[in-house]
Parts: C-alpha cells; structure tokens; sequence
C-alpha cells in the first residue's frame, strides 16, 4: 500500500473529507447484497483530531521535499520493571535528503491554553528516542546522519465566520538531540 493511500485511510477511518470515489460502497450494485464487514468501530473524536492531523503533517512534509519511509511504526523497545514488553511508536520516519527524520506530530484544536509542541515533553522525548535507537538498529542504519522533528498542527474549529478554516501547520527542525539521554558517568558530574 502506497503512503497515499495510507492517508486516504486515515480520512476514512476519521470521517473526514476525503474523495468518495476512492472508496468501495458497502455493497454489490449487481447483486444488492451486503457485505459481510464488521462496522468499523466509534473513533473517539480526538483520536480522529489526532489522525487528521498526521495525515496533513505527511502531505506536509511531502510538500516540503521529505520522502516518507514510515507511518505511525510501532515496535518493541525493551521491558518493564514486570517484564512485559514495552512498545513504542514513532508517527513519520522520513528522509530529508540523507538525513533520517523521526517525526513527532502533535494536533490540537486551538493553541489557546498551549502550543501542541509543548506536549512533546521529556518523557515523550525519551520514548521517541527509544525507539528511534531500535529503528536504526533493525534497519542497520546506526552509521546514517538522524534528528527529531516535531510538526505541529492546529485544525481550528469550523465557525459562522470560517466554516472552511485552513490548518496551521509548522515544522520544528531538530526539536531535540539524544545528548540529553546519554547516561552520564561519574567522572562527567565533577566537570559541572
């Protein structure tokens, strides 16, 4: 499956505007049978936000020149204090050039109360990181230049005034580094 028919998907899956077209109608026109499909399950309504906004961040990015690799890859990064395995996911795996890019997109509906950037918090760092660590080790690309980027997406509510509102989208380049990650050893305490 291309990736852009991955983000036409991801418009059906959340009911948003996406051509009709492109998908198969529930039924045989020939036969007037239904087919035997489960309905597809409620999307809670920020989870569908949350789809949108990756699917515009991918389109986004194709845009501004990133081939994308990957979307919303998940795999296991290790175990918890319980040993059960841990998963961990990464929305885009992209490349910029030669650069690998692993790509954090966050949506919200408004940036009145905070930007969507400022929900990429430490702990969301260190997971993406995680699991950028594993992505490079299965695919042999330990020695290939990386960075993390972060797209923020603000899809504003319809209104009387706008009932098209357009997204906002922005690209936060090398949002963070694995330096702050690095465990640090007793001798590197002394030198602050």
């Amino acid at each position: 499956m291309k990736l852009h028919d991955s983000i036409l998907r991801i418009f059906h899956q959340t009911g948003a505007d996406a051509p009709a077209e492109t998908f198969a109608p529930a039924h045989d026109e020939e036969s007037a049978t239904v087919r035997d499909e489960k309905p597809a399950p409620a999307v809670a309504p920020h989870v569908a936000l949350g789809r949108r906004g990756e699917a515009l961040a991918a389109a986004f990015l194709e845009r501004a020149g990133y081939a994308l690799v990957a979307a919303n890859f998940e795999l296991p990064v290790g175990r918890n204090l319980r040993g059960a395995i841990v998963r961990a996911e990464i929305d885009l795996v992209a490349y910029e050039g030669d650069v690998l890019c692993f790509v954090e997109v966050k949506t919200r509906a408004s940036d009145w109360f905070a930007a969507p950037e400022q929900n990429v918090d430490r702990r969301k760092q260190r997971q993406i990181t995680r699991a950028a660590r594993v992505y490079r080790r299965t695919f042999g690309l330990n020695g290939a230049p990386y960075r993390y980027d972060v797209v923020s997406v603000i899809l504003p509510h319809a209104t009387t005034d706008d009932p098209l509102p357009n997204p906002r989208i922005e690209l936060l380049r090398n949002f963070w580094t694995d330096a702050k990650f690095r465990k640090r050893l007793w001798s590197d305490a002394g030198a602050e």
